[in-house]
C-alpha cells in the first residue's frame, strides 16, 4: 500500500501554508460559500491542512466544500419556498466548518505525529470523515428535492421532507454517490491509494450517513445539546472509527 510522502515539517511550510490560505480566502470570499466568520475559520483548517498533509490535503477539503455548496445551492428557491433550505442561503459558518472538518483535522495532525505505518489506516479514515460528510450532504440535498417517499429510519412510515431522520431512496442512492466521488477525489489525490480503500471509503460513507439518520431520529430529539453540527461531528468521528476498523481487519487477512 502506498504512504504518502509528507512535507517536511518545518516553519516553513506553515509559514507558507498561513500565507498561501490568506491569500486565497481574500480571493474568494465573496462567493456565497460562506458566512465572513466561516471563511475566517475554514482559513485556519486550510492552514491545518496544508501544514500538514501539503497541497493534497488542502485539495481536498476544497473539493469537499465546492461539491457540497454545489448541492446546497441547487433548487434552492424551492426548497426555500418549502421551508427546507439550510440556514442564510446555504451559507456556512464556523459551527458547519468544525462540524464537518474537526475529525479530519485531528486525523491529520496525527499522521504527522504518529510512526509512518500509520498514514495508510489515519488517510483511509480521513477520507472516510469528509466522503460520509459529502454524503450526508448529497443525500440530505438531493432528498429533499427528488424524494418522493420519505421514510423516518427507526419505523419506516412516512413522515414530511425535512424531518431529523428522515430517509428516501432518492436521498439514499444520492448519498451513496457522493460518497463515491469524494471516496474518487481521496483516490485522485493520492491520499488513499487503490480501489480497495475506495470501496472501503464509499462502504463506510454511507453506513455512516445512515447512523446518523438513526441518531437524528432517536437520540437528537432527547438532547437539546445534539445540535446539527454536533451530530455531524458524531458522523464524521464514527466514520473515521468504521474505516480505521475495517481497514484494519482487512489488513490482517
Amino acid at each position: 500500500m502506498t504512504v504518502l510522502s509528507l512535507p517536511p515539517q518545518l516553519p516553513l511550510t506553515w509559514g507558507s501554508a498561513l500565507l498561501i490560505n490568506g491569500a486565497l480566502i481574500a480571493a474568494v470570499q465573496r462567493l456565497p460559500l460562506l458566512t465572513p466568520a466561516g471563511w475566517v475559520h475554514a482559513g485556519i483548517l486550510g492552514t491545518v491542512l496544508w501544514g500538514t498533509l501539503g497541497p493534497r490535503g488542502w485539495l481536498a477539503v476544497v473539493a469537499y466544500l465546492l461539491l457540497g455548496s454545489l448541492v446546497t445551492r441547487l433548487g434552492l428557491r424551492r426548497k426555500q419556498q418549502a421551508d427546507l433550505a439550510e440556514r442564510r442561503g446555504g451559507r456556512r459558518g464556523p459551527e458547519n466548518v468544525w462540524g464537518s472538518a474537526a475529525t479530519g483535522a485531528v486525523l491529520a495532525v496525527l499522521v504527522v505525529l504518529l510512526p509512518a505505518a500509520w498514514q495508510p489506516p489515519l488517510l483511509v479514515a480521513f477520507a472516510a470523515s469528509f466522503a460520509a460528510k459529502l454524503a450526508d450532504t448529497w443525500g440530505s440535498e438531493l432528498g429533499k428535492l427528488w424524494g418522493r417517499h420519505t421514510l423516518l429510519i427507526t419505523t419506516l412510515r412516512p413522515v414530511p421532507a425535512g424531518t431529523e431522520g428522515a430517509i428516501s431512496l432518492e436521498g439514499t442512492a444520492a448519498s451513496l454517490a457522493g460518497g463515491a466521488l469524494m471516496a474518487g477525489v481521496m483516490l485522485g489525490l493520492g491520499l488513499i491509494s487503490g480501489w480497495r480503500d475506495w470501496c472501503l471509503v464509499s462502504l463506510v460513507a454511507l453506513v455512516a450517513t445512515l447512523l446518523e439518520s438513526w441518531i437524528g431520529a432517536t437520540l437528537q430529539p432527547r438532547f437539546h445539546w445534539l445540535t446539527n453540527e454536533r451530530v455531524n461531528a458524531i458522523q464524521t468521528t464514527l466514520a473515521a472509527l468504521l474505516a480505521l476498523l475495517l481497514w484494519s481487519v482487512l489488513a490482517w487477512r
